[in-house]
């Protein structure tokens, strides 16, 4: 399993190059949601594997990238995860990217583009966008969260449809039983304190109040995917979020949710090579 020193912490990451293109190619880095892991990104980097050199990998605490008690604690602030990815990059001596990031890492994303403008080419956010506070929500919310992360046991993976019932919330169209499973396997891998402080540091008063203004100072080309019926982050908060800057292109894939990218593979990749192009005629 390749793991890499990133800040302290031992990282999994993985390349996927199309075996017969070896011409140089630009390299697009995937992020991963909350709870999850880069294992759902890979239909999505094969498919453009022929373009480019992809490059996935899990964040911080999440996935195949576990704590360790003696762990160097970097925090679980998005900015935090942000400076994990520019580490990452260093690391691996990458100067220059396309991004390609969902949910809760389409957050770290836009953070990171501004803050490293020079490094990033085009980036796709999917499934992001944004909130407005709620007191009582949210504290309900963080509440509601600790108690799925701190109450989880291996035993859910032998429970009959569990990942069915896991990912209903999700989804929109089915996926296939594989995506399913491999989903409920990183949140019970995932680590409690990387999993339970992202909930508060992503779903908070201070990312209510500053996305809006990450959003709007992005100066890369963008692309703002929304599921039409996701009910986690819904498409009115990717449209608002795309409505503040004219470098962010909005499109919105219908009877898809919270993973349009397994949903309609096909409408999620033909919008994202749509746009790649349009941006590679620009730059």
């Amino acid at each position: 399993m390749p793991t890499i020193d990133v800040r302290g912490v031992s990282h999994y990451y993985e390349w996927i190059r199309h075996p017969q293109n070896q011409s140089y190619k630009p390299v697009m880095v995937f992020l991963h949601g909350w709870g999850g892991s880069a294992r759902y990104w890979r239909s999505t980097a094969e498919a453009l594997a022929n373009d480019f050199d992809c490059l996935l990998y899990d964040m911080r605490g999440f996935g195949r990238s576990a704590l360790l008690q003696d762990s160097v604690n970097w925090g679980y602030d998005m900015e935090d995860y942000a400076e994990d990815l520019a580490a990452l990059l260093d690391a691996l001596n990458l100067n220059q990217i396309y991004l390609n990031a969902h949910s809760m890492g389409a957050s770290i994303a836009t953070l990171f583009i501004n803050r490293y403008r020079e490094r990033v080419q085009q980036a796709i956010l999917t499934c992001n966008g944004i909130f407005e506070y709620d007191a009582k929500a949210f504290a309900a919310f963080h509440r509601f969260g600790e108690y799925v992360v701190r109450f989880r046991y291996n035993w859910f993976l032998k429970v009959p449809f569990a990942d069915r019932m896991f990912m209903a919330r999700f989804l929109h169209r089915p996926i296939s039983k594989s995506d399913r499973i491999a989903f409920l396997e990183d949140f019970l891998m995932a680590d409690y304190n990387a999993a339970a402080g992202t909930i508060y540091t992503s779903v908070s008063k201070q990312a209510v109040e500053i996305m809006p203004q990450e959003f709007a100072k992005l100066t890369v080309p963008t692309l703002m995917v929304s599921g039409e019926k996701d009910i986690i982050i819904p498409a009115v908060m990717g449209k608002q979020a795309a409505a503040l800057n004219n470098k962010i292109k909005y499109v919105e894939l219908p009877q898809t949710s919270h993973f349009p990218m397994l949903e309609d593979e096909t409408a999620y990749l033909s919008a994202v090579r749509e746009f790649l192009q349009l941006g590679r005629a620009v730059v």
